[in-house]
C-alpha cells in the first residue's frame, strides 16, 4: 500500500467516524456538499479524496477545522 492509498483509508475512516458522531448520514453529508452519496461512500472507503475546494465545508458539517480532518497522525 503507497503513502496516498493509506492516507485516503485514514481519512475515510476519520470522516465516517466525525460524520456518525454528529449524527449524519452519508446522504446528509451528500446533499450539502452537492454531490452524490456514492462519491460520499468512495471517500469514507479510501478509494477517492473530496476536492480540496470541499475540504471547509465538510470540516464546518462535522464541527472540525480542515487541520483535524487532514492530521493523519491523530485519530478520531
Amino acid at each position: 500500500m503507497d503513502k496516498e492509498e493509506l492516507y485516503r483509508r485514514e481519512f475515510g475512516k476519520k470522516l465516517r467516524d466525525m460524520r456518525r458522531l454528529m449524527g449524519l448520514t452519508q446522504q446528509d453529508l451528500a446533499e450539502a456538499l452537492n454531490v452524490s452519496s456514492q462519491a460520499v461512500s468512495k471517500w469514507e472507503r479510501g478509494k477517492a479524496f473530496p476536492n480540496m475546494s470541499k475540504m471547509p465545508t465538510i470540516a464546518k458539517l462535522l464541527g472540525a477545522e480542515v487541520s483535524d480532518l487532514l492530521d493523519f497522525g491523530k485519530t478520531g
